[in-house]
């Protein structure tokens, strides 16, 4: 059962974020989600309170350790309690590597892989009081890489890498760790605006339904690593 559960989301604005925390708020979970644009959060918290009034719009840059500490702060003295949390926040910059700049490099580096040590590092006092469970979105940009992407595929790469360290380092507080690594997903991600040309890939809400299934597994189970995939090729 995840009812009355806690939920924080990284990146909840939009996209994969928004339709996980949809899907949350239709199965009885409170959710709090973060976003670095005032507008986009405020934007969000008015359309997700159509689904409940359990929501909570958090102003934080997961590059950040200190935004995130405060943003988990907010979540537990709003709602009373952590018990998920889910490292969504995410960019990419795709282009050669004689091309990709420091600053680009390291803007991926810092919010898509070291965004997810901070969301941690910030939240895993509360999981080891509600013995929960952390998630991350990676992508298979972490498996496969390609062309142009050498940044993207090393923050990706890393995401999983860590994602499976911090599961064997948190089961012995009956913590779980889960990494999901979706493939073409129809978001605004770099750039793109979601229409029906997109009808083919994966939608945030599939997205949303996978993290309740995740969440209300048989504690038992636990699916540590999820390649997720559109499943016909585009037309």
């Amino acid at each position: 059962m995840i009812q009355n559960k806690v939920a924080y989301i990284t990146g909840g604005t939009k996209g994969i974020g928004f339709g996980v925390a949809e899907k949350l708020l239709k199965n009885g979970v409170s959710v709090a989600f973060s976003g670095r644009k005032k507008e986009d959060v405020e934007n969000a918290v008015e359309a997700l309170k159509k689904i409940s009034e359990n929501v909570l719009g958090i102003v934080s840059d997961v590059r950040n350790l200190n935004n995130e500490k405060e943003a988990v702060n907010l979540t537990v003295e709003k709602f009373g309690q952590l018990d998920f949390v889910i490292a969504n926040a995410g960019l990419g910059i795709f282009k050669p590597i004689d091309e990709l700049s420091s600053e680009e490099w390291n803007s991926m580096i810092e919010t898509n892989l070291t965004g997810v040590f901070h969301t941690l590092k910030a939240s895993v006092e509360e999981l080891k009081k509600s013995e929960g469970y952390y998630i991350t979105i990676s992508s298979l940009a972490g498996a496969n890489f390609f062309e142009n992407g050498t940044g993207y595929n090393a923050s990706k790469f890393g995401v999983v890498g860590f994602t499976q360290a911090a599961m064997i380092d948190l089961r012995k507080y009956n913590i779980k760790s889960t990494v999901i690594m979706p493939g073409s997903v129809a978001t605004n991600f770099n750039g793109n605006v979601p229409s029906e040309k997109d009808g083919w890939k994966i939608q945030p809400e599939d997205m949303g339904d996978l993290v309740v299934d995740i969440l209300k597994m048989n504690p038992r189970v636990l699916p540590s690593k999820i390649e997720l995939r559109a499943s016909k090729p585009k037309s």
